[in-house]
């Protein structure tokens, strides 16, 4: 029997080749975009959006074939997110994952619009009817999640208040709002996306899946801001103390870096007992839940 580690591996596994397959070839014209949209997506990553999808699909019986394309489309938009993130006109990264960003590898057209490609792959997947795709019903209702978690109500509107917050000191509850918008709007549609696939689960089930996922969101961006700031490059493949450098809010500059990694713990300990009231087995989620904030990556 594999254990919760062996079954994460696998299902990694599983999304890369299913991305490497949408993606188009990069002998296909125009050759250089192509080639941009491949080397932006498949060049590693922690693939924690995806796998929450699955593990989110598992424990409610859906089947995984019905599971690919929520996968794939949401790890479509976070690859875009990286890459327009890491343009000088936003944070001016030249890291990822432990290679140049995608502006510097090929140049910053190319890289506006291999973010824009992707993007749209992400909803094109969504859309498709195939044998393995789930009822229209359900895809449509994903498109709607994954919109809404990609724009001015998710993640580009958590950007947008980023961008406006350097220099700035918020409060508590400023800063949430724009971790939960920029981060945690679509790891929240990771765990909502599958469910539509479950159309008989209860409101309760529901609450609780989205509690789970609102609490898992917010952890990994605490988490993500401590690691800033006591991070290894080398682990981690960026840049480390970006951060501090741009004078951005965060957890640990608000609060103390101790007072945050508190905090972590504490969404995470609430997010394993939301698990209690879920069907199916949750050791899956429980894993990941707990990887979010004891990770080093």
């Amino acid at each position: 029997m594999l254990s919760v580690a062996q079954r994460a591996q696998q299902l990694q596994d599983r999304i890369e080749s299913v991305l490497a397959a949408a993606l188009p070839s990069q002998d296909r014209m125009p050759e250089r975009l192509h080639a941009a949209q491949r080397y932006s997506v498949l060049g590693g990553g922690k693939r924690l959006r995806p796998l929450l999808v699955y593990a989110t699909g598992e424990c409610l019986a859906v089947p995984l074939a019905n599971l690919d394309a929520p996968a794939a489309a949401v790890e479509l938009i976070h690859a875009y997110s990286l890459v327009h993130d890491d343009l000088p006109a936003m944070d001016d990264d030249d890291l990822r994952r432990g290679r140049p960003t995608t502006h510097r590898a090929f140049d910053e057209a190319t890289a506006i619009l291999a973010g824009d490609a992707l993007q749209v792959l992400a909803f094109e997947l969504l859309a498709a009817d195939s044998p393995q795709a789930a009822a229209p019903a359900a895809r449509l209702k994903m498109i709607q999640i994954l919109t809404e978690a990609s724009g001015t109500s998710g993640m580009a509107g958590g950007q947008a208040l980023d961008l406006a917050a350097v220099g700035r000191t918020l409060t508590l509850a400023e800063l949430e709002t724009m971790h939960r918008l920029k981060t945690g709007a679509l790891i929240r549609a990771s765990v909502l996306l599958p469910a539509t696939c479950a159309p008989q689960l209860s409101g309760a089930i529901l609450e609780n899946l989205d509690g789970y996922a609102r609490d898992v969101g917010l952890a990994f961006q605490i988490q993500d801001d401590i690691l800033d700031v006591e991070g290894e490059v080398t682990r981690l493949g960026k840049q480390t103390g970006a951060d501090a450098a741009r004078a951005k809010p965060t957890y640990p500059s608000l609060i103390g870096l101790e007072q945050a990694k508190v905090l972590a713990r504490e969404l995470k300990d609430r997010a394993l007992n939301r698990l209690a009231a879920l069907p199916g087995d949750t050791g899956f989620l429980a894993w990941l839940a707990s990887y979010v904030v004891d990770r080093q990556v």
